[in-house]
């Protein structure tokens, strides 16, 4: 089967772990509670707390299913040496009207743009993929086209 590779930093790594080990020991323990509580309630079939109980448990499981394979189909992005391409894990600092801004490309698991981290699959990642310092990319978004320049990549955020 051809799946779809999860790229992960270290640390984004271990933070999926950390949420699957939480979801696998505790949260799954309160949601049998829950389920407990509930059938403790008489007559499941008009029971709403049961409802939601069995609900809660339904996404619990699609989770833990989902960080499984998002684990097991990981690529661990790391620090390779130097760099003179936009590659997944790099930091680039590009030039938009004047400003410098610094981002860290990710895969879609890690992504956070409020955090200066976007994915390698978003419209910005995806131009600036593979292109060296001095290349100038355009982005389509909904208030318009950007246009920056890459000014710097590196392992490092500064």
């Amino acid at each position: 089967m051809n799946e779809k590779k999860t790229y992960l930093t270290p640390e984004g790594k271990q933070k999926l772990l950390d949420e699957l080990d939480y979801l696998r020991t505790t949260r799954r323990a309160e949601v049998a509670a829950q389920i407990k509580f509930a059938k403790e309630g008489g007559d499941i079939s008009e029971n709403a707390g049961y409802d939601e109980a069995k609900n809660a448990q339904a996404f619990l499981e699609g989770r833990i299913m989902t960080l499984e394979q998002m684990l097991e189909t990981a690529v661990l992005i790391d620090d390779k040496g130097a760099v003179d391409r936009v590659q997944i894990g790099v930091y680039v600092t590009v030039k938009e009207d004047g400003e410098k801004d610094t981002y860290q490309i990710v895969g879609s698991a890690e992504a956070d743009p409020t955090a200066g981290r976007i994915s390698n699959e978003s419209p910005m990642g995806k131009a600036m993929m593979d292109r060296g310092v001095g290349a100038k990319c355009a982005v389509k978004t909904p208030s318009g086209e950007r246009r920056f320049e890459i000014v710097k990549i590196s392992w490092q955020p500064k």
